[in-house]
């Protein structure tokens, strides 16, 4: 099979999943994000690497974002949102993170293909994406990638629509020079 075939495969699944999440869980994860004191992310695996990048835009935007588990990540408490990305809501670390957030009086929202999950019973706030996963696969989604990389590949583009959306009242180019001043320089 020719590489550029499976990356036409690839965008059907995920045009597919996108035409199938919901626009008002979105909003309000949106919503809970704008208002938060400090935001939070957690995932495990690639889920992780898919989530942080959503943190480093938003401190590129001016919020204030940490990655739960870095040594400069301080304590949550009340204001504050915990965003988990994870396919099977049921990760042990993170549902241990999550009762811990709940605890403190901090809001906790999910991005997840299984809503109904340990997790997503103790969110505030869960967003459903409808895509094949390694623990989670049902007869209605397919996938011909391995693992949960659908899933993985949509937390990315959700959280860098999200982004985009943030911005849309101001100017590309001004957002751009904001972003740029915030971007790592000791590279």
């Amino acid at each position: 099979m020719e590489i550029k075939t499976i990356l036409a495969d690839v965008m059907h699944e995920l045009e597919d999943v996108f035409e199938n999440l919901d626009e008002g869980q979105l909003r309000e994860l949106e919503s809970r994000v704008k208002k938060a004191d400090k935001i939070f992310v957690a995932g495990a695996g690639r889920s992780l690497m898919m989530i942080r990048g959503f943190a480093m835009r938003l401190m590129h935007m001016g919020f204030t974002a940490y990655v739960v588990g870095e040594t400069v990540t301080p304590a949550i408490g009340p204001g504050d949102l915990l965003l988990i990305a994870s396919g099977s809501g049921e990760t042990g670390t993170l549902t241990v993170m999550a009762e811990k957030c709940k605890k403190t009086g901090a809001e906790l929202a999910l991005i997840t293909t299984n809503p109904s999950s340990a997790i997503g019973n103790l969110a505030d706030c869960v967003t459903e994406v409808p895509a094949a996963s390694t623990k989670c696969r049902d007869n209605k989604r397919k996938s011909i990638q391995p693992g949960a990389n659908t899933f993985e590949q949509s937390v990315l583009l959700i959280g860098d629509a999200m982004v985009i959306d943030m911005i849309s009242d101001g100017e590309p180019e001004k957002t751009n020079r904001v972003l740029m001043k915030r971007h790592a320089n000791l590279e």
